[in-house]
């Protein structure tokens, strides 16, 4: 698994696309010759984006590193991107690393504002930094998503709590799931986010410490920031499904992101909870 910068950051993205894909599922028959690599050749991927071969060799060598919206929109179509990896794909296109290396960083987040925004819903919500850290959180996901406050600070991180804690599992029941959307979330992070130490210090710690991160990792998966399921099984057996939705740039900080879990419509989780969050103050699930 790669750790650093490669030459091209576009260009190994294309190349794991172009590995994944067989020229059955693209619709041509093979290219005579011996087969080295999995997947498509590179003269079959060129041939499908109607660019030439040298061209597309160019693109993933990381030699030619300005190609037109025309040419990715083909080479998208070529090697069956969903939305979220044509979007990630552009993204790379126009990645200056110089520039997200200098943007100047926002003052430390007014804890005790952002507290109060999220103690005004009822669901159980969050805010955290650009590296999953927890700055704030509500009683609802206190008592669902997991107890920060018994956690030691370096502790509450979502993505650490959810690949190297070990009883978390446990409690997600579609971890499966919900880890590897995670993961191919980072995954599309990754490039934009090399300059900061606490993002690669984190990093390091998941290639280092869990199998199932690295497991994920290589599969190459892109995801955009979109709602996601999540199903919780808390400590007294009962079972409880939301959707978690995400809002970026709080309080003019592109860092931090809000995120708040809204019951699973046909689910009974908005009672459930109803009633988890009376029992914890000692008042009526009305009150």
């Amino acid at each position: 698994m790669e750790s650093r910068r490669s030459s091209s950051a576009l260009g190994e993205f294309i190349k794991s696309r172009r590995y994944r894909l067989q020229p059955e599922e693209a619709g041509i028959k093979p290219f005579p010759g011996r087969r080295r690599t999995p997947g498509l050749r590179r003269e079959e991927v060129a041939y499908l984006a109607n660019v030439s071969v040298t061209y597309y060799t160019w693109l993933e060598q990381g030699r030619e590193r300005n190609p037109s919206p025309e040419i990715l929109s083909h080479i998208s179509q070529a090697l069956q991107l969903d939305e979220d990896e044509r979007q990630h794909l552009f993204d790379l296109a126009t990645l200056d690393p110089a520039g997200f290396s200098m943007a100047p960083k926002p003052d430390k987040p007014n804890a005790e504002f952002l507290q109060n925004l999220v103690d005004q819903l009822r669901y159980p919500s969050f805010i955290a930094n650009e590296v999953a850290d927890m700055i704030v959180w509500n009683r609802g996901a206190k008592l669902v998503v997991a107890d920060f406050d018994r956690l030691p600070e370096s502790e509450r991180n979502m993505v650490t709590l959810l690949f190297l804690d070990p009883e978390y599992p446990k409690r997600l029941v579609n971890w499966e799931d919900f880890a590897r959307y995670m993961t191919a979330l980072i995954r599309a992070g990754f490039d934009h986010s090399k300059d900061n130490p606490s993002y690669m210090e984190r990093f390091e710690l998941l290639t280092q410490k869990s199998e199932d991160f690295v497991r994920l990792w290589e599969r190459h998966e892109i995801r955009q920031k979109s709602t996601v399921p999540v199903h919780y099984r808390l400590p007294d057996g009962q079972e409880l499904v939301f959707t978690i939705h995400c809002a970026a740039a709080i309080d003019n900080d592109p860092g931090l992101h809000w995120c708040f879990f809204v019951p699973t419509p046909g689910t009974d989780t908005e009672e459930r909870l109803a009633l988890l969050l009376a029992q914890d103050t000692g008042l009526s699930p009305q009150s």
